[in-house]
């Protein structure tokens, strides 16, 4: 895999071997946020829907080929790239050899990636992706003059958006360790991922990146196949008026609470950094609580899937995608539909609608920082 990822990058760079490659010469972002070089992605099904992922849907362990209707497009990070300016966020798998394409950011992100287990050959882990953006940063120093290619780092937005899929292999894979886990409580886990997501922002300060957003976790409690698979083993007291399983979303709410106090710590620890956490937890919760407010009429139902719900096969073929898919919450077992992310993205970029959702500064903020 590490032969893979550098023969992939000195592909790139040997495209423009014999040029004088400068940031300036790359094209600018359409809405002028000159401030913002470039978007890189670290993340899992949140950021990637397959596209970035080896042997993707040939390797998977969701039974849903297509975890978002339609393409990386419809994900949060591609929707603020737009914002930002930015086309299109290449995944990093996916590139065609273009200098422009590093200098615009890369996706490295890879769905069902964990913040704590090793990586296969279908995904990446945290630590992967970050070797691969280390590896992706120091080579481009190769071609591009070390005060450039100081500036493109320091002026890119590093995005990373992990913790979903270590809480789904927490709750629904029943084995002696993830039982030892829940039993420890939830301060437990949350605070060992926190601690490794505060090392991966701390890995990429020292790689010169001094804009950094790292996203919470979704209310996971809420999505079909966790309501259809824990709900018939929990007490009907464990669910809420909105059918969330309440256990999980306690769980998932600590390891964001854990993760915006460390978010503040580091941006104490760095202070020429801005370190932004988005709390897309809360975000959607007001979503789930008020949906007609929103726009939508079901958020208990996955708009592609099979069985109750939705909830007991995934997408496993675009035919089977409800009409309406901005009517639903959900999109398919665990990831919500583009009309969500729209509104999340909104919320992100400007506060509008769910104020607050970025802390200490919204996306529009942090991209227009001089660094």
């Amino acid at each position: 895999m590490r032969m893979f990822i550098v023969v992939a990058v000195i592909g790139i760079l040997s495209t423009v071997h014999g040029q004088h490659p400068d940031i300036a010469n790359a094209p600018a972002n359409e809405n002028n946020y000159s401030d913002v070089s470039a978007l890189y992605v670290l993340g899992d099904s949140s950021v990637d829907c397959g596209d970035n992922t080896l042997f993707y849907p040939l390797l998977h362990g969701r039974l849903s080929l297509y975890p978002c209707n339609g393409s990386d497009a419809t994900l949060l990070p591609q929707l603020l790239a737009e914002k930002i300016g930015f086309t299109s966020i290449r995944p990093f798998y996916r590139q065609n050899g273009s200098l422009e394409e590093v200098l615009g950011g890369l996706n490295f992100g890879s769905t069902q990636a964990t913040i704590m287990n090793q990586g296969s050959y279908s995904h990446q882990s945290l630590n992967q992706q970050l070797r691969q953006v280390s590896e992706t940063m120091q080579l481009l120093q190769l071609q591009l003059t070390e005060d450039t290619a100081l500036q493109l780092t320091k002026s890119s937005i590093f995005f990373l958006s992990f913790g979903k899929e270590d809480y789904i292999e927490l709750f629904l894979h029943n084995s002696s360790s993830s039982n030892h886990t829940l039993q420890r409580g939830a301060q437990y886990f949350a605070t060992i991922l926190v601690n490794q997501m505060a090392n991966a922002a701390r890995y990429l300060y020292n790689a010169n990146a001094r804009k950094i957003t790292c996203l919470g976790v979704l209310p996971l409690g809420c999505t079909p196949r966790m309501v259809w698979e824990l709900n018939s083993t929990s007490s009907a007291a464990d669910s809420n008026a909105t059918g969330c399983v309440e256990h999980v979303n306690d769980m998932i709410f600590e390891y964001n609470r854990l993760l915006d106090e460390q978010i503040d710590k580091l941006n104490t620890e760095f202070p020429d950094a801005q370190m932004v956490f988005c709390d897309v937890y809360n975000g959607m919760m007001e979503i789930i609580n008020e949906p007609r407010l929103y726009g939508f009429e079901d958020v208990k139902s996955a708009c592609c899937g099979l069985g109750l719900n939705g909830a007991m096969i995934g997408c496993i073929s675009m035919d089977m995608a409800c009409d309406q898919a901005s009517t639903h919450v959900w999109w398919d077992l665990f990831n919500p539909t583009q009309a969500v992310n729209k509104i999340l993205a909104d919320a992100a970029w400007s506060g509008q609608t769910i104020p607050d959702l970025c802390r200490p500064i919204s996306i529009h903020e942090l991209a227009s920082i001089k660094v």
